[in-house]
């Protein structure tokens, strides 16, 4: 098997686990949780640097406003991500959170095409038509747009548009999108504690390692998908990435109970339609070209 697929396969299997990780941490606060996740993830990401002795891009980068203002763009969404993702799994929505990654690479292909000039291919914007058609029967269900999905999968979407366009690699970007975050968090956190608004208790050395557990839960599964993806096909690649919201899914519904009505099932099928659809297509041009 290319050692690739086992990279990227070992991602994703991580990021769909995530909803066990962070229901753990269900007592502290969500906007807590992403604090603590961005300092130790960067004090993780800063010693992976240090051992590997890739500081070589730093001094450039702090001399170019430009790119350290993308990048300071990039770490909100990520940490608006984060807080969204924590907020859904801490108050039982991960069946949402699933959604918006299902979405997410058909909004992929909307910005190609509205941002990057892209031309999709007539059979992905059916794939797109028919995610929409999904959406939109979820949104009539609830009375309402699926919030947290449509969160999640344009903020996610956004930040690998402009990571896709920035000017570092996928170890370097984070490390300076959390060294960016790192100051507000930490002043955050002391704030917090100031005014007695923190939800984690002093002498709790259990939800502690926890929480510093979240700079190599964050970190190694990016290192082992920028590793994965240097070594396998787009299209591939695309297949891969369903892995992640089908487990979250499968939490969702086996593990933490979360309602789930037939009526829901229809717009679900339908946003799974969409992704076979664009697969199928993916991996049939694909062969075409080769």
């Amino acid at each position: 098997m290319n050692i690739g697929v086992v990279y990227a396969t070992a991602a994703y299997i991580a990021w769909g686990m995530f909803p066990l990780y962070f229901h753990r941490l269900s007592q502290v606060n969500a906007f807590e949780v992403v604090l603590h996740r961005t300092l130790w993830s960067m004090v993780f990401l800063l010693g992976v640097l240090t051992v590997l002795r890739r500081w070589a891009w730093l001094r450039p980068v702090l001399a170019q406003p430009r790119v350290l203002g993308a990048f300071a763009v990039s770490a909100l969404l990520l940490s608006c991500n984060w807080l969204t993702y924590v907020w859904a799994v801490h108050h039982n929505h991960v069946l949402d959170a699933s959604l918006g990654y299902f979405i997410l690479p058909l909004v992929n292909v909307a910005m190609g095409f509205f941002v990057l000039k892209e031309r999709p291919r007539a059979v992905q914007w059916v794939a797109v038509a028919v995610a929409a058609s999904g959406v939109l029967w979820l949104a009539l269900q609830a009375g309402h747009p699926p919030y947290t999905a449509l969160i999640l999968a344009l903020t996610f979407g956004v930040y690998g548009l402009l990571r896709k366009l920035g000017a570092l690699g996928a170890l370097e970007g984070l490390a300076l999108e959390t060294l960016l975050l790192a100051p507000l968090a930490a002043l955050a956190l002391v704030f917090l504690h100031w005014q007695g608004g923190s939800t984690l208790v002093p002498g709790d050395g259990v939800t502690l390692t926890w929480l510093v557990l979240s700079g190599p839960l964050t970190a190694v599964p990016l290192l082992l998908f920028a590793a994965g993806a240097r070594r396998v096909t787009l299209t591939t690649m695309g297949i891969l990435q369903y892995i992640s919201p089908s487990l979250q899914f499968a939490l969702g519904v086996w593990v933490f109970q979360e309602p789930f009505a037939s009526s829901r099932m229809v717009g679900f099928a339908l946003i799974w339609m969409a992704l076979l659809i664009y697969s199928v297509e993916g991996w049939w041009a694909s062969r075409r070209q080769g």
